[in-house]
């Protein structure tokens, strides 16, 4: 089975165009979204919008959930103050800028998804299986990884909420980060989706899809929303 996975759109309707425009040329079996759909962005109601009509399943994201409950603690990690304050001013603009219908639709997604695929377990999560806001960073120790993977009893793991893609093995079990569509960390501006292939074997490509990320900035500036979020877009460093 081939699957297209994609996470963290954060309210970014140009880079989720984008990507939704670029997987039908991949030729998926299934299509995953990860969750945090809304944060950050500009759009957040339309990216919400775009995700109930396209029927793609998804799982809720730590942002998600914190809108959809109305908590303006969203459970992220701030680096420091500032970025507390953008965070909290992030918050309440997306509460205010997200329809009660799509709050009520993010409000009914599931915290997880497991699917069999050719005879291995796939658990699809946010953040991992404790917790919708764990980061599983790529320089997690292999054991705490392992211990995580047999609790879960997950052959194959596949996350997002670092906004850092990567594939991890051990002992025949899988951890796949898809990264971020909307507010990559990786070094450049364009959307990251994940092509993972499982069959006797599993292969796993992360895909660059090129956007208007300066409109996708401009528009994070107009909306009055910190300029840290636009500089993120248009760098792709955060």
């Amino acid at each position: 089975m081939r699957m297209a996975v994609f996470s963290d759109i954060h309210g970014n309707k140009h880079a989720l165009d984008a990507v939704l425009a670029d997987i039908p040329s991949r030729v998926p079996d299934l299509v995953v979204c990860l969750g945090d759909l809304v944060g950050y962005g500009a759009y957040p109601d339309a990216v919400v919008q775009t995700i109930r009509e396209s029927g793609i399943a998804t799982v809720i994201g730590n942002y998600d959930d914190a809108i959809a409950n109305r908590r303006m603690v969203c459970g992220c990690d701030y680096k420091d103050e500032k970025a507390m304050e953008a965070g909290v001013k992030s918050t309440t603009w997306t509460m205010e800028n997200t329809g009660e219908a799509n709050k009520g639709f993010l409000l009914s997604l599931p915290d997880k998804m497991v699917k069999a695929i050719e005879g291995r377990k796939v658990v699809f999560v946010h953040g991992s299986p404790r917790k919708i806001n764990e980061y599983l960073y790529e320089d997690v120790p292999a054991a705490d990884i392992i211990s995580m993977l047999q609790q879960a009893d997950a052959d194959v793991l596949v996350c997002g909420h670092t906004h850092l893609p990567y594939h991890r093995m051990f002992d025949g079990r899988h951890i796949i980060n898809v990264g971020s569509v909307g507010k990559p960390k990786h070094g450049d501006p364009q959307a990251v989706c994940a092509l993972i292939d499982i069959r006797t074997d599993i292969q796993v490509r992360f895909i660059k899809i090129s956007y208007d990320h300066e409109s996708a900035a401009r528009a994070v500036e107009k909306a009055g929303l910190p300029d840290e979020f636009a500089a993120i877009i248009r760098t792709g460093i955060g």
